[in-house]
């Protein structure tokens, strides 16, 4: 074998590991950030410059595909488990909390459940999936008279983005498991029939931790 056949063995292993940077330096980021971290700033952490960023991700959405296309499964996985709860309500209420549990420990994960993404085309079927949890077992609550009734799974949908979207504010800046409190007030707004309503888990937010999250909800520019 001649050198010559030789030499393009390093730049494929160099491309492999630029993009394993890459790729590990948009986690950090994206995790801390949420999706619109600096993509500049990706490219620092990763040790390469912008022309390799964008040689191996041209758009935004091609990295943030590329980031999690395989990271969200387990809410795949929660909801199969929810889906096959005897009782609709317990596997809406605990599919819910799994979720939850996911927005309150990464911001990048909240911005993709939460928010519609053009273009991140392996995030379709999380949503389409996540969709069709939330439809099948509202039906079965709303049939066995647990759930209100006038409730759409739209509006649903577009509350629990709502309420997603304070989760990780909650987590940095409230009281420990601040958004279970918020998650339970939520559901006993959803309960139909004579249960009576449940305690709400976790210490309430004081004034002081009320401002503080509303703070971290807010703009955030260096000056």
């Amino acid at each position: 074998m001649t050198p010559a056949t030789e030499r393009p063995a390093p730049v494929r292993r160099d491309a492999r590991r630029n993009r394993e940077l890459l790729l590990a330096a948009a986690r950090e980021a994206f995790a801390a950030q949420g999706l619109e971290a600096p993509l500049d700033e990706i490219a620092r952490r990763a040790g390469v410059g912008n022309a390799t960023l964008y040689r191996h991700f041209p758009t935004r959405a091609a990295l943030i595909d590329a980031v999690f296309r395989n990271s969200l499964q387990g809410t795949v996985d929660a909801g199969e488990e929810a889906r096959g709860a005897a009782d609709a309500w317990t596997g809406l209420a605990g599919y819910l909390e799994a979720v939850f549990t996911v927005l309150a420990a990464d911001r990048s994960a909240n911005d993709l459940m939460t928010t519609a993404i053009e273009g991140v085309t392996s995030l379709d079927a999380v949503h389409a999936h996540n969709h069709e949890t939330i439809a099948l077992l509202m039906e079965r609550a709303q049939r066995d008279g647990t759930m209100r009734s006038d409730v759409t799974v739209e509006d649903l949908l577009l509350s629990l983005a709502t309420l997603g979207r304070t989760v990780p504010s909650l987590a940095a800046a409230g009281p420990p498991h601040a958004w279970r409190r918020q998650l339970g007030l939520f559901l006993d707004g959803l309960r139909a029939g004579p249960r009576p309503a449940t305690r709400l888990p976790g210490p309430a937010l004081t004034a002081q931790d009320l401002t503080a999250v509303l703070h971290d909800l807010g703009p955030h520019r260096e000056s």
